[in-house]
């Protein structure tokens, strides 16, 4: 069995196994994240979507955020003054490993989605009182990049952060905040 998933305004065709480097998804190594944009379903019985197949999603599992080949774009101008000019570009990418393919129920697994939103979910941490940017800095390295993970902090959480101490009043405001 086959799909043909759309993402980062590319299609995809996937089976169970196969590995892919698609544009950047917001979720970091190890997690598990379904796409909803089924375009078709092949196999026994192939199913076309009208655009897309209802209730069919592909279930994967992010291996890793990488960057793509450098691609180099030179401009040289002759006349008068021979100016060159070079700039590279990496684009960033998320490897995945496709694990499922649902053909029904996709609403229903709890998964989280598949997003290109480029990095993980980040509010400005800086707004909390105290809080600024060498701070938020180490907040983000402790893993704690949005106001609802510093909301859900217990006081056994908070002690075992060792990257910064975390201000039971952060826990407050970011309450708030989220």
């Amino acid at each position: 069995m086959f799909a043909v998933l759309k993402t980062g305004g590319k299609q995809y065709k996937v089976q169970a196994g196969d590995i892919l480097r698609v544009e950047k998804l917001a979720a970091d190594a190890g997690e598990t994240v379904q796409f909803n944009d089924i375009l078709m379903l092949g196999g026994d019985a192939p199913v076309v979507g009208a655009p897309l197949v209802d209730g069919a999603a592909v279930q994967a599992e992010v291996v890793d955020q990488i960057k793509g080949e450098k691609v180099i774009k030179f401009v040289k101008r002759r006349r008068k003054h021979s100016s060159k000019r070079t700039v590279g570009h990496r684009q960033k990418l998320t490897l995945i490993k496709v694990t499922d393919i649902l053909t029904s129920g996709a609403a229903d697994t709890g998964v989280k989605v598949a997003t290109g939103k480029g990095d993980v979910k980040s509010d400005d941490l800086t707004q909390l009182t105290g809080v600024g940017p060498a701070a938020a800095e180490k907040l983000n390295a402790a893993g704690l990049r949005s106001f609802a993970q510093i909301a859900a902090l217990s006081e056994d959480d908070i002690a075992a952060i060792d990257a910064i101490k975390v201000k039971p009043e952060w826990v407050e405001q970011a309450k708030e905040l989220a």
